[in-house]
Parts: structure tokens; C-alpha cells; sequence
């Protein structure tokens, strides 16, 4: 074999270790962001926080190319913007008529409005329950929501807080005990009792057997507790637990107890259909009957500890705030983004360490200017990641100026490629730029990947926004009527009537994503 030597010429891309680190701090949330910032706190001796308040830069980011032409120059030794408050903002997302049910996940998807008052005097009990309307119910559960959070009582605190009434001996205490810290956020026992005597006595099957029989006892006890329905095995239990307090005074309230108790031990799948007539031949009633006990099972709360969940859980904290910013030529209004200053950092390089190593020679420094430069490279590059944070926000805010306006029945159709052409990015920066980054505007909280979506053909040869062909079809199912609601085939054609082609396959894609169930679920009893 003949050995030779030959020159080749090659192009290859070395991604230095600040290159790496800018690329996964862009893409990190504001959470794992603060997260990575501790971390390096506690690591790097050169990085350290600057706490003295300084006032929010409104014009941060937009000066960027004098920012790198002075990076260029000197490493930033400083970042400027505070990070020992959080600035909390919910999510204002608009609530979904109804939810879908699936047959099979009945138990995770079956809702009710939790609307029943379990008191003697309840005059609407047994009548037609109205169609569900979540705005207000779900103003008034994030109301309670807010006012659990602020007192900061959990569901297992406000069970443990009733227990201390009962009397009760040491073991049956310990064993309620154990069984409301072995509920889950919903309120329900999701272990079996073996399964829970076993987890404490191992193999002992004599200490098992008087374990099941005392948390058997101490069911009880936890089912009498308020939130009613707390302590339950499934979703059938939990219904038939929030019947049976409800006081029937009247025969016929109590043959419609009776009903819908019945109802209840059936397959949850019936229930979910609304198959009238398998469950009338199942608990031998009539369909009429079956009806109104369905509407007073539709009213009862299948998940008693969802007003103690934590709220915490919704919160998204902004990274970009959208203000007013005068008006145009034609007199509308102009927005600007701004970035949320109680989210951005304050970081400084520490001046004593870093002169200290000035002049320094031998091994023993090398060490630490490696520490020192990775301390300023983490300064810049969460510089640069808040610099094209926010001129992707501008970009969005100008090409979605209609929906600032109007809201989302104004979206634009819009990609990826056309902000990464505009601002001379690569669409994958442009990606992890609007993964997880959260944007306050006049309308709400949002992703910043809710501003891009498709676009469907419109009869003026213009397109039009998935997003606002979304929020037309949720508004058109807003003001339909609850008794003969729409199709997804007549959803289509009143939007070809304003001018949309969109197919009813569309239609039900669009139905399903919004969570909003189909015409036979959202019919009114």
C-alpha cells in the first residue's frame, strides 16, 4: 500500500465554551435562569450581586450595537437590573366553555361546577341546572384560590386543623392522619388500603391486617370532613359521598337522590355520553328522570381539593412587558416592549478579588483568571440574552400592532422566519428566544410562541390567523344556543361566511384544542 501526503482545505464550526453558554442560557426560563445565576453565585467568588436599586432602563437592549461595539473594547464588569424581587402576574387566559370527555379517562376529564350548597335549605335542589358558564365560576374558585393561598392553608392543613376536634385515641389519630397525607391534590385516596398498611408494616401481614382495618376506620372519619367528598377512592365515590349529605325533605327530591346515587354506581362512560337510555334501563327509571338527576350530578365539585391547590402553581412570572407609547398618524394607539426589571439580574464582577489579581504571575493565578473571565462571560452573555429577548418582543409587537388593539381576533398569521429575516437571526435563536418567555400585554400573559401560528385562506386572497380563527370559534360557541348548539359543520359554514375556508375537519381540531367538548356534550339537559 503507497503512503502519501495531501493538503485538504476544510470549513468547521468550534463551539467555544462562551458560545455554549450563551446558547443555553438564551433558552433557559426565567426560573431555570435564576436557578443557573445561584449556582454560579455560589461558585464563582468573582461573580456576585449588586444589590443597591437602580432605576428600570426602558431603552435596555435598544442601543445594541453600541453595547457590543463597548463589549469589544472591555469586558461589562457589571449588569445592571434587579433580581431580588419577583414580579408575580397570572395567566389571563380566557376560561373554556366546556371540557371535553373522553370515555376511556372519564375520571381525569369529568368535570362538574362544584355549583351544589350542601345546606337544609336549598331551593334549587333537584331543578334543571342552568348551562355551565365558567366565567364566573372560575372567578370566584380563583378568588377563593387567591384568598387559601394568601392565608397559606393547604387542603392537608385545613384537614388536619378539623381532626384536632375529634376525639379520638392515639392510633386512630395517627391513622387519619396518615391517610390525609396520602391524599392527593384533587382530594382523592388513590392508594388501596393494603397498599398503604404494607408501605408501613412490610411483610408483617398480622401488622397489615390491623393497619387496613384502622385506616378502614379512619375513611370514615375523613369522608365526614369538609371539603365533602374528600377522602374518596374514584370519582363515583366522590359523587355519591356529596349526594348523600344533600338533606331530601320531599319524596320527590328523595327518589331523585335516589337516581342520581344510582347513577353513580354505574360506568362512569354512560354518565360521560349522557346515554339517557342505557342508564334509564340500568337504574330503572325513566328518562326524564335520569335527566334531572344527571343535571344535579352535573352541579356537583368531582375534585373537592382544586380551591386549595396552590396558586402558585398558575403564576408566570413576564419577561417582557408591553406599554403604551403614545399614538400614530391616525390616532390609534402605539405600544413599545419593555423589559420586566424585576426579572433581570444585577450582577458585578467583585473589584477587590479581581484587583487583587492584577500583576499576578505563576500557576497558582491561572486558575483564577480562568474564574475571573467565566465571571464576565456569564455577565455578557445574560446581557445579550436580554438584548435579543427584547428585540424579538419589538419585532412581534410591531408586526402584531392589531392585536395589542383589537385582541386576538386580530392576530396576524406569522413564522418564525420572517423575525429571524428581519432582525438577521437563524430561526433556531428565534426558537429558543420564544420557548418559555412570557409576555405581558393589555389582554393577558402569553408565550411568546402564542404570537406565531399559520394561516388559513381567506376569500379577499389574504390569510388569516389559526389564533384568530381559534378565538372566533370559541366566541361563535360562547353565543350559542345551550339547547341546539352547533356543529362543526355549521361552524364552517358561518365561517365561509365571513370569508374563512375552513374545513370542518379544521373546525374540530381547532374545537378539541380550545377544550371545548363536542355538540352532544354541550347540549343542556
Amino acid at each position: 500500500m503507497k503512503q502519501g501526503l495531501s493538503l485538504r482545505v476544510s470549513q468547521h464550526l468550534a463551539l467555544t465554551p462562551q458560545l455554549q453558554q450563551s446558547i443555553r442560557l438564551l433558552q433557559l426560563s426565567t426560573l431555570e435562569l435564576s436557578q443557573e445565576i445561584d449556582q454560579m453565585l455560589d461558585d464563582n467568588p468573582f461573580l456576585e450581586k449588586e444589590m443597591e436599586d437602580l432605576a428600570p432602563r426602558e431603552d435596555f437592549g435598544l442601543e445594541q450595537e453600541n453595547a457590543q461595539a463597548a463589549s469589544s473594547e472591555a469586558e461589562p464588569d457589571t449588569w445592571d437590573g434587579p433580581m431580588d424581587r419577583v414580579s408575580e402576574m397570572r395567566v389571563e387566559t380566557a376560561s373554556e366553555t366546556t371540557a371535553p370527555v373522553d370515555a376511556e379517562g372519564v375520571a381525569e376529564s369529568w368535570d362538574g361546577d362544584g355549583s351544589v350548597e350542601f345546606s337544609p335549605d336549598d331551593s334549587e335542589w333537584g331543578g334543571d341546572a342552568p348551562a355551565r358558564n365558567n366565567s364566573s365560576n372560575d372567578n370566584d374558585e380563583k378568588a377563593q384560590a387567591t384568598e387559601l393561598a394568601r392565608n397559606q392553608e393547604s387542603l392537608t392543613a385545613f384537614l388536619h386543623r378539623q381532626a384536632l376536634s375529634l376525639r379520638l385515641d392515639d392510633t386512630d389519630r395517627a391513622a387519619l392522619r396518615f391517610l390525609i397525607e396520602s391524599l392527593n391534590d384533587d382530594g382523592y385516596l388513590e392508594d388501596s388500603f393494603q397498599t398503604l398498611a404494607e408501605s408501613l408494616a412490610g411483610d408483617d401481614l398480622e401488622q397489615c391486617e390491623e393497619l387496613v382495618h384502622r385506616f378502614q376506620v379512619a375513611s370514615s372519619l375523613l369522608q365526614s370532613l369538609e371539603p365533602t367528598g374528600v377522602g374518596a377512592r374514584d370519582l363515583g365515590e366522590c359523587l355519591r359521598l356529596q349526594l348523600q349529605v344533600i338533606r331530601a325533605d320531599t319524596p320527590e327530591r328523595a327518589e331523585l337522590r335516589a337516581c342520581a346515587l344510582a347513577i353513580c354506581k354505574q360506568p362512569l362512560e354512560l354518565l360521560a355520553k349522557r346515554d339517557f337510555k342505557r342508564l334509564a334501563l340500568a337504574v330503572n327509571d325513566t328518562e326524564a328522570q335520569v335527566k334531572l338527576a344527571m343535571a344535579l350530578i352535573a352541579r356537583l365539585e368531582p375534585k373537592p381539593g382544586r380551591r386549595f391547590i396552590d396558586v402558585e402553581r398558575n403564576v408566570i412570572i413576564p419577561d417582557v412587558l408591553i406599554l403604551p407609547h403614545g399614538t400614530d398618524k391616525q390616532g390609534l394607539p402605539q405600544f413599545r416592549a419593555m423589559l420586566n426589571p424585576e426579572v433581570m439580574p444585577r450582577l458585578k464582577v467583585n473589584d477587590i478579588y479581581a484587583n487583587a489579581l492584577k500583576g499576578g504571575k505563576g500557576d497558582g493565578h491561572a486558575g483564577l483568571q480562568q474564574r475571573l473571565q467565566e465571571a464576565r462571560w456569564m455577565i455578557k452573555n445574560i446581557q445579550q440574552r436580554f438584548d435579543t429577548i427584547l428585540r424579538v418582543s419589538n419585532a412581534i409587537t410591531q408586526r402584531q400592532k392589531s392585536f395589542f388593539i383589537h385582541g386576538e381576533l386580530a392576530m396576524k398569521p406569522m413564522v418564525l422566519r420572517e423575525i429571524a429575516e428581519e432582525l438577521g437571526l437563524h430561526e433556531s435563536t428565534i426558537s429558543r428566544v420564544t420557548t418559555a418567555k412570557y409576555m405581558h400585554t393589555p389582554y393577558g400573559t402569553y408565550e411568546l410562541k402564542y404570537f406565531f401560528g399559520s394561516g388559513l385562506g381567506t376569500d379577499s386572497g389574504n390569510n388569516a390567523s389559526s389564533t384568530a380563527v381559534r378565538a372566533l370559534i370559541k366566541q361563535l360557541i360562547a353565543s350559542e344556543n345551550p339547547k341546539k348548539p352547533l356543529s362543526d359543520n355549521q361552524l364552517s359554514d358561518m365561517l365561509k361566511e365571513q370569508g374563512i375556508d375552513c374545513a370542518r375537519r379544521t373546525v374540530a381540531k381547532y374545537r378539541e384544542a380550545l377544550r371545548i367538548a363536542p355538540t352532544n356534550l354541550r347540549k343542556a339537559l
